[in-house]
């Protein structure tokens, strides 16, 4: 009976993955409790591989429930649930397991990333590969789209490639509509990184520029920007603080240590290559 309850609950959930949060922890209440019942709610020994097979998708589903309501936390709960069955041999659970396991632990790296959790994602890439040596269905890495998605965000991130970033962003590469809700976080992230690349590279910029630096959808959005940055806006340029402040009689004192002249050009490099897809992307349009 506690078997028919669940499989009726994991077909009503994946079959409404738009049901509201507050529905699917209901159903997600029934599943645990069928679960207790089974003695499957975590695994063990002598769990049969049937209740082993459920009790995983009871709580992948709960897993991108949380994701796609913006629920970090329940989310991280959910994947350290998971990982006692991740752990397990493939060869105990369902064929289709490994393309569901690989979705929710690529969503697990992409919330370390856009956390900041850099120690911990790249904990949980070592991880994986000691599992992929161990199990031959694990299959290379960064050859399955869920897994390798992150792993290329995160060194396109560390190379200041941002203009990359946008684009597997803004284009098919995202593997899935749970991907997405990371968008708007990372958006966020590549914008202060690029205003911050933008005070070190120049004095000021054409509003214009900047427009299409910062990926905004008007000038006035680039006008409140620069307002929460403390940025000076005047005769359509954006002046960082330095240059605004020599615009107002203050001294300039530059500083010409080899390292400043590194990050100036590095800097420089993230807003060409900023630029150059902004300009693309107006040429599709």
């Amino acid at each position: 009976m506690a078997e028919q309850s669940l499989q009726q609950i994991l077909n009503k959930l994946r079959s409404n993955p738009g049901l509201p949060y507050a529905d699917a922890q209901t159903q997600l209440k029934k599943a645990k409790i069928a679960l207790l019942s089974l003695r499957a709610a975590t695994p063990g020994p002598s769990t049969p591989a049937a209740h082993l097979a459920l009790a995983r998708d009871v709580y992948e589903q709960g897993a991108l429930f949380s994701i796609r309501a913006k629920k970090p936390e329940a989310f991280t709960r959910y994947v350290a649930q998971l990982q006692p069955y991740y752990e397990l041999p493939s060869a105990s659970l369902q064929s289709s397991a490994a393309e569901q396991r690989n979705k929710v632990t690529g969503l697990y790296l992409l919330l370390l990333l856009t956390q900041g959790r850099y120690a911990e994602f790249h904990s949980e890439l070592e991880t994986l590969s000691t599992r992929a040596q161990l199990d031959a269905s694990s299959g290379e890495i960064e050859a399955d789209r869920f897994l390798s998605y992150p792993i290329k965000l995160e060194r396109w991130l560390m190379e200041g490639s941002y203009d990359r970033v946008w684009k597997a962003m803004k284009s098919r590469e995202v593997p899935s509509e749970e991907y997405g809700v990371f968008s708007e976080i990372l958006t966020s992230q590549i914008r202060s990184e690029i205003a911050s690349s933008s005070e070190r590279a120049y004095p000021s910029l054409p509003l214009s520029s900047t427009k299409s630096l910062l990926f905004l959808d008007s000038e006035g959005a680039v006008v409140d920007f620069a307002r929460q940055r403390g940025w000076t806006v005047r005769d359509g340029h954006i002046y960082f603080p330095t240059s605004a402040s020599a615009l107002d009689g203050e001294e300039l004192v530059l500083d010409s240590e080899e390292g400043d002249d590194q990050q100036q050009e590095f800097s420089q490099m993230i807003i060409q290559n900023a630029l150059g897809y902004a300009r693309d992307l107006e040429t599709i349009v």
